[in-house]
């Protein structure tokens, strides 16, 4: 049965549809996930001695190939050696050819974070004096352009399917399993089914150009595909696909042998198909839970289950609104969905908008970290849209939920209007069908006459074959026209039948608002979607402010530097639950004889960490001194200092700093620095 959908409506869906295309286009490049925190040598520093090594401390673990880390003098050619390799807790390093000359040399990376995004980045330094350089890593804007939207657009198309699919299945199985016969339902929840899977096969293949080159046409590198299947991103599409078989034939039972078994046999293989779905749902969810943000930062062991429940739920409320509204519009007249259904589906979707909520609050502090993240980063203030438009969409919410109570009251009501309209398009339709009894009795009539005419003249065999023959032609002329007549009396009946079921249904007001309200939610939730998605482009909030305090600190550092003390940095990870910071430490005047030094301990957002022990170890390989070990006295939160610290002579001395953040959980990190 087709159903015509206002131009109002129409229009204000293709306005959301419009708006959220351009949302989608806006986060067509995505944010790194993992951000630089540190570098040897720092960032814009002047070195006296070229170094042997250039090492890179990032916020998290991250993935490195063989051009990973690129090291160019100032004509842009290659001085670097070897592979990048994973010299402590978050922290890579690249070997540098010796004797390195005088000029301003370019860090560039590009690695994959640990949440499944790359990032990339560059920085200068300068042996001897800086000089002038022509080097360009334009080329390192990874994760956009054309390969970054077409990514990103599968990555919301498999949500979309997700959503859809088991949305769909649920407010079958939970809400209305009459529905299970409907096959506009059938469509909706089967091409959940092929956007998804549509939508991995898609992002395996564009998974290797999109980490490393950008270039479309590496999207069919079967190289890049072979590289893509060993990460941890690849590994969780193939099992995402694997069991999307197992979902194919959960979708055929539902809609093939359940939609023919009594109501008996149904209850038993409600349970089964309830079950089995579940745990297919739930694995379908944990393969973004365990390759993007949940699997990395803080709390990842709560953080994972957290995120699972949290898409479920979205899955069951905004997939069942979507099902919701295409048994309203397109479900058949001899089954439409009921009250029950409509109820069923208001309190599911109620118990899903608590545990969304609930979820969204753990994700949304483990991702900021602080209320200013929400106005001082991209993805806070992405947040705050996400968080505008659920509020939106509950508001709506409620508005169906008031139209679903007034249902019950008007069903009596409408059963009566449909019979009594029945009756009186019954009383409409008797001259027709008196019509068409005329019609036939004349046949009948005319076949009568031609035969009595035929038997009389019967002895007169010319005129019997003549007059037979025009008798005959006259006879198949009355019943051809009448036939013709008849067929078309049926196809208005069968017009007048569709215009009145839609009659019937639009002069339901109840239903018609509630129709309404369903389709403004259903397109507010379009806009979520797209949040959402760019959302899990964007940067956390967390991670960037860690960032932003890292180069504050490396900027102080060299401020510092050039008035003879020396400031290091250093990022630790002691392993343990909240072991992750930031050592800063300044030595005063960072020359041989007397020294007066002070540690501070800060977490990644740069507040003060209090932990219960630091040391400081001085070493010069070069002349086989040490290490001497400093014990400095605790000052306040954070601060640690020390005085009177004798430094022998001048020389590539190494610092190394052990800090312990529990009983059982300490690290030691280090860096070379000039003393002298």
């Amino acid at each position: 049965m087709k159903t015509t959908i206002t131009p109002r409506v129409r229009n204000l869906v293709l306005l959301l549809l419009a708006v959220t295309g351009m949302l989608f286009a806006g986060a067509g490049t995505a944010s790194a996930h993992a951000a630089l925190t540190g570098s040897d040598p720092s960032s814009g520093v002047v070195v006296d001695k070229a170094p042997t090594q250039i090492s890179l401390t990032f916020s998290e673990k991250v993935a490195t190939n063989d051009n990973s880390l690129r090291v160019l003098d100032p004509k842009g050619k290659r001085v670097d050696v070897g592979k990048p390799s994973n010299i402590s807790g978050t922290t890579y390093a690249i070997q540098v050819r010796s004797g390195l000359p005088d000029g301003t040399y370019t860090v560039a990376w590009q690695v994959v974070s640990a949440d499944s995004h790359p990032v990339a980045g560059a920085f200068t330094f300068s042996v001897g004096a800086p000089s002038r350089t022509t080097v360009s890593v334009s080329d390192q804007d990874v994760g956009g352009g054309l390969v970054g939207g077409l990514y990103g657009f599968g990555r919301y198309m498999s949500y979309a399917g997700f959503i859809v699919m088991v949305g769909g299945a649920a407010f079958v199985l939970a809400c209305w399993q009459r529905g299970a016969g409907v096959r506009a339902l059938q469509r909706l929840v089967v091409s959940g089914w092929v956007s998804l899977t549509a939508a991995t096969l898609w992002l395996l293949l564009v998974r290797g150009s999109y980490t490393t080159t950008g270039k479309f046409g590496d999207i069919f590198d079967l190289n890049l595909l072979g590289q893509v299947l060993q990460t941890k991103t690849g590994a969780a599409l193939v099992s995402r696909l694997l069991l999307l078989a197992a979902a194919a034939l959960f979708i055929a039972v539902l809609f093939g042998a359940y939609d023919k078994r009594e109501d008996e046999e149904k209850r038993d293989l409600t349970f089964g198909l309830s079950i089995g779905g579940g745990v297919v749902a739930a694995g379908l969810a944990a393969s973004w839970a365990l390759a993007e943000h949940a699997s990395t930062g803080l709390e990842p062991g709560i953080a994972m289950p957290v995120d699972v429940v949290h898409l479920l739920a979205v899955a069951t409320w905004l997939g069942g609104l979507s099902a919701l509204l295409v048994a309203l519009y397109r479900a058949p007249a001899d089954n439409p969905v009921g009250r029950t259904a409509v109820q069923n589906f208001s309190r599911i979707a109620f118990g899903s908008v608590i545990a969304l909520v609930a979820t969204g609050i753990y994700q949304s502090w483990r991702q900021l970290g602080s209320w200013s993240a929400f106005t001082d980063t991209g993805y806070g203030q992405l947040l705050l849209v996400k968080i505008g438009l659920v509020a939106l969409l509950v508001g709506i919410a409620s508005i169906s939920r008031r139209w679903t109570g007034r249902l019950a009251e008007t069903t009596e009501t409408s059963e009566t209007v449909v019979e009594e309209t029945e009756a009186g398009e019954s009383e409409e339709r008797e001259p027709e069908k008196e019509h068409v009894t005329a019609s036939a009795k004349a046949v009948d009539s005319s076949a009568k006459a031609s035969a009595t005419a035929t038997a009389s003249t019967a002895t007169d065999s010319t005129t019997v074959d003549a007059s037979a023959e025009a008798d005959a032609h006259a006879t198949a002329s009355t019943a051809t026209g009448d036939s013709q007549r008849a067929a078309q009396l049926a196809r208005q009946q069968a017009a007048v039948d569709t215009t009145r079921q839609k009659r019937l249904r639009d002069a339901d007001p109840i239903r018609f608002g509630l129709r309404r309200s369903v389709l403004a939610e259903a397109a507010v939730a379009v806009v979520v979607l797209a949040v959402t998605t760019a959302l899990t482009a964007t940067e956390p909030g967390r991670t960037e402010e860690d960032a932003k305090a890292a180069k504050a600190s490396a900027s102080s550092a060299a401020n510092t530097s050039s008035s003879g003390a020396l400031t290091l940095d250093m990022s630790f990870d002691t392993g343990g639950t909240d072991g992750k910071g930031v050592i800063r430490l300044d030595l005063d005047p960072a020359r041989v004889g007397g020294n007066e030094m002070h540690v501070y301990v800060q977490r990644p957002n740069g507040r003060a960490f209090d932990v219960p022990e630091v040391k400081v170890a001085f070493t010069l390989a070069a002349k086989k001194i040490g290490p001497l070990p400093v014990t400095p006295d605790r000052i306040t939160t954070g601060h640690w200092a020390a005085t009177g610290i004798q430094i022998p002579m001048a020389g590539d001395w190494k610092i190394s700093v052990t800090v312990r953040t529990s009983d059982i959980d300490q690290t030691t990190v280090d860096k070379n620095a000039q003393i002298g």
